[in-house]
């Protein structure tokens, strides 16, 4: 008898099995939200699917009143800027220490410390000061996305450093390659891949401080709109909202690894 553990669906089954939760997940919601509207056809905790479509069509299709602008667009753009920004910013900065403190001790032993500290400081602890410091435009909620999550990448890259066989760094040297050779020819295509998966790892510890940012102090933005439209209750709005967030941050994410993927196929071959 084969042991279950040694069993593997085939295709067929991995596309039933990873759809069949969300359609359950569906199917709860439905018959709850049914449950709830018969008793009480006002009610705004669970709305139906069509309530929802004519919200999102009020915000996505049709242009404010007041501005003229289709704010569910204008929401998505401006937080996909600030994500965009943040998280590349903190890409730049998290690969250039990365690489600096795995590779030169003088440097890891000077900076190593402080980013440890550093990356035990709650972000969202630091909000109000961001705001005090850089004001309440786009400028803090992109320091704070920075701050909150390229410690994590300088650490996690600079252990990736740290993990390459002394013997690659040693001929290097060996052939005559200086410390910037070093790190151009031999450390830097071996850690970008896995900047990326850094970045993977990162993204949602980067929504979350760009959501609360938007939260606390902005005009538009997608957590700006969650939070305005939580005093009515507009669960219509808010439930696609926050789907609509997720969607994005599984395109990101998978995004991100299809450029890894594409630039770097060796990389993920050996995984």
């Amino acid at each position: 008898m084969k042991r279950l553990l040694n069993q593997h669906p085939d295709t067929t089954q991995k596309i039933i099995l990873g759809v069949l939760p969300f359609v359950v997940l569906l199917l709860i919601y439905l018959v709850a939200s049914d449950a709830r509207l018969v008793k009480n056809p006002d009610d705004k905790l669970l709305p139906s699917i069509s309530d929802m479509g004519r919200a999102m069509e009020k915000l996505a299709l049709q242009p404010s009143k007041r501005t003229g602008e289709y704010l569910f667009w204008q929401d998505t753009g401006a937080s996909l800027t600030r994500l965009g920004l943040g998280v590349g910013i903190s890409a730049l900065i998290g690969l250039f220490f990365g690489i600096l403190n795995g590779v030169i001790p003088y440097s890891r032993i000077n900076l190593s410390p402080l980013i440890t500290v550093i990356s035990l400081i709650p972000p969202l602890a630091l909000l109000p000061i961001l705001f005090i410091v850089f004001g309440l435009g786009e400028l803090s909620k992109i320091v704070l996305i920075t701050f909150g999550i390229t410690p994590f990448i300088i650490r996690d890259l600079q252990g990736k450093v740290l993990e390459l066989p002394d013997e690659q760094l040693i001929k290097a040297q060996t052939l005559g390659a200086s410390s910037w050779l070093v790190i151009v020819r031999v450390v830097l295509p071996q850690i970008l891949p896995r900047l990326f998966e850094a970045l993977r790892l990162s993204l949602g510890a980067a929504w979350l401080f760009l959501i609360a940012a938007e939260a606390i102090a902005s005009t538009d933005g997608l957590g700006y709109r969650i939070f305005l439209v939580r005093r009515y209750l507009a669960m219509d709005i808010i439930l696609p909202y926050v789907a609509w967030i997720t969607f994005l941050a599984f395109l990101t994410d998978y995004i991100l690894r299809s450029v890894s993927v594409r630039f770097f196929p060796w990389f993920h071959s050996t995984k």
